[in-house]
């Protein structure tokens, strides 16, 4: 059975900084016509960072959940942005650490039913101090975490993030 769904128009209501809201008139696989709901975002980048058994975790507050929430480093890409420069940008920016090479980990679609963001996962290695300096308005804490302690907390639900389980589950494994 064919499961490809057609777009007949693409509608814009929204375009923002970050995002775009859409709300396309598109055709099923059986003809029939639907609307589908769309967020696009240019995907961002994100590193787990290992060293010394330690996992580099970024602290910070959220804000469409209202909670602060513990999270490997990562940013948004900017438009064309090769997500391996964006992960070094990003390491450097927010825990002041370098990485000699990253490898890419894992490719993560966080939201698959309404939008097209994808969230590249690297893995540092090589890790060197470089120099802290937080984008304008961000605010975060740095702390480092013994690897089962990162573990203990994904399991009593500490940690949240999908981007932070994915790549320990992917560092447990040994896909390192």
């Amino acid at each position: 059975m064919k499961l490809t769904e057609t777009t007949v128009r693409k509608n814009f209501i929204y375009r923002g900084k970050i995002i775009n809201l859409r709300c396309d008139d598109a055709v099923l696989p059986d003809g029939k016509p639907c609307k589908r709901e769309v967020i696009e975002h240019p995907g961002g980048a994100s590193v787990l960072c290992v060293r010394d058994g330690k996992v580099a975790l970024v602290k910070q507050f959220r804000y469409a959940y209202q909670e602060e929430m513990y999270e490997i480093p990562a940013g948004k890409l900017d438009a064309g942005e090769d997500p391996l420069l964006a992960a070094k940008r990003e390491l450097e920016e927010e825990t002041g650490l370098c990485a000699d090479s990253l490898r890419c980990m894992f490719v993560l679609y966080p939201t698959p039913g309404y939008t097209n963001e994808k969230i590249y996962i690297f893995e540092a290695m090589g890790v060197h101090p470089g120099e802290q300096h937080l984008d304008e308005g961000e605010f975060l804490n740095v702390e480092y975490i013994p690897v089962n302690e990162v573990l203990a907390m994904i399991d009593e639900g500490k940690i949240r993030d999908a981007k932070t389980i994915v790549a320990m589950l992917q560092y447990i494994r040994g896909r390192h």
